[in-house]
């Protein structure tokens, strides 16, 4: 436990392991060239699975981290954000509901769009810190989006492009379940059985031992030195945040409380005045891990306050360490190269490709990185589903995209 006298020094110690980590992994992927866009190209185009099982290690070291450690007591990922875990509830039928349609709609809108884009959130921001400009412009156009769909600091007065016309229509694409949240070790107990944790180990030890199996059959990856240290250093990345912004507390008389409840029942009591109080806390101070699409519309609202250090969150300073480690090795290795773009065609595509990135990463709750490895880390049955179909988007994409090619 990560125990702290005073709020601010706990919250600035979240924000600066954040923006560490998010160093860490900037300069890994850049180093290693690490990219789910184009683990799908090269599983697709030419066979080669590298980058898909330095992809898969990931979310494989970031699912067996949690699932031991919840089973060990040390944290329990219940709330989070984004909410991996939770099913809707429907107040009418009083029932929770899975929500397929906003993970199947997501991920299809983000695999394509990404493949479009010339890469996820993540490598968008891995290009920006090695001079791409192309990706600037990406960057600008999902984080518009991702804040009006979001909203991350309350501040919309008519509600979420998300609550005006999407959820909507988008509730009805869904099914009754019988628990609360969603993830498999939940979804198998439902009400009676065994306890959750050890369900939730129980199988995600049994998904573990297989994709190891899986991954590390290849000769070739297992002689891959960039790819294994891609996948493991980003898994245990995703493990270090779910554990830093959960077990970060302060002391509060003979308790220690976490950083949301403070904001919400300390605060007043403690703090005196709303002197540097962040910014919609309930929910941004609630346990994270590494997600690229929110955060990087948590960044257009932290530019458009003036940059008030009261709109800094988690995921803008994880977007902010990812360009500045790519940054650092790009200048290290001379590879940072100025890039615009080819063409008008080149630029259009990129616009397309950022704004159906924007709308699938929100509709998704998450990237390639969000959801793909910190969400499947939670055994989310939807974030199993998002990575299934961003991959089928991407994959599809880049079919349509040869074959064009072949016909001109």
């Amino acid at each position: 436990m990560l125990q702290f006298s005073d709020f601010f020094t706990a919250h600035w110690t979240i924000l600066w392991a954040s923006f560490g980590l998010a160093l860490v992994m900037g300069m890994v992927v850049n180093k290693t060239n690490f990219c789910t866009m184009g683990a799908v190209s090269d599983w697709v185009n030419m066979g080669d699975q590298g980058r898909l099982r330095a992809w898969l290690l990931a979310a494989t070291t970031a699912l067996l981290g949690v699932i031991v450690l919840e089973a060990l007591g040390v944290f329990e990922l219940q709330t989070t954000l984004p909410p991996y875990r939770a099913n809707a509830f429907d107040a009418v039928a009083n029932s929770y509901q899975f929500p397929w349609g906003r993970f199947v709609l997501g991920g299809l809108l983000f695999g394509v769009g990404m493949t479009l884009a010339s890469g996820c959130g993540n490598k968008t921001l891995i290009r920006i810190g090695g001079g791409n400009l192309k990706s600037i412009f990406v960057f600008v156009v999902v984080g518009v989006i991702a804040y009006y769909m979001v909203d991350p600091y309350k501040q919309l007065e008519s509600g979420t492009w998300y609550q005006n016309y999407f959820d909507p229509w988008l509730k009805h694409l869904s099914f009754t379940v019988s628990a609360a949240q969603q993830d498999l070790g939940s979804l198998v107990r439902g009400n009676e059985g065994l306890p959750v944790t050890t369900l939730r180990l129980i199988i995600g030890l049994m998904i573990g031992v297989v994709m190891l199996f899986l991954i590390f059959r290849s000769a070739d990856f297992r002689g891959s030195f960039d790819n294994i240290l891609s996948g493991l250093v980003i898994g245990l990345a995703v493990i270090a945040a779910w554990y830093i912004t959960s077990k970060t507390v302060v002391n509060v008389g003979d308790s220690n409380v976490s950083l949301s409840s403070f904001y919400l029942d300390q605060w007043d009591l403690v703090m005196g005045s709303d002197v540097g109080k962040p910014q919609n806390g309930s929910t941004n101070l609630q346990p994270t891990s590494f997600t690229f699409i929110s955060p990087i519309g948590q960044v257009y609202g932290y530019v458009m306050s003036g940059l008030n250090k009261t709109f800094l969150t988690f995921g803008v300073m994880s977007v902010f360490g990812v360009i500045a480690g790519s940054l650092l090795w790009a200048v290290f290795s001379r590879g940072f190269r100025l890039e615009w773009f080819a063409s008008f065609k080149d630029f259009i595509t990129h616009l397309i490709g950022a704004v159906l990135m924007g709308f699938g990463g929100v509709l998704g709750l998450g990237c390639t990185i969000g959801q793909a490895i910190s969400g499947v880390s939670s055994l989310a049955l939807g974030s199993f589903l998002a990575f299934i179909f961003i991959v089928i988007g991407s994959a599809a994409t880049m079919k349509i995209q040869l074959w064009i090619m072949m016909r001109e």
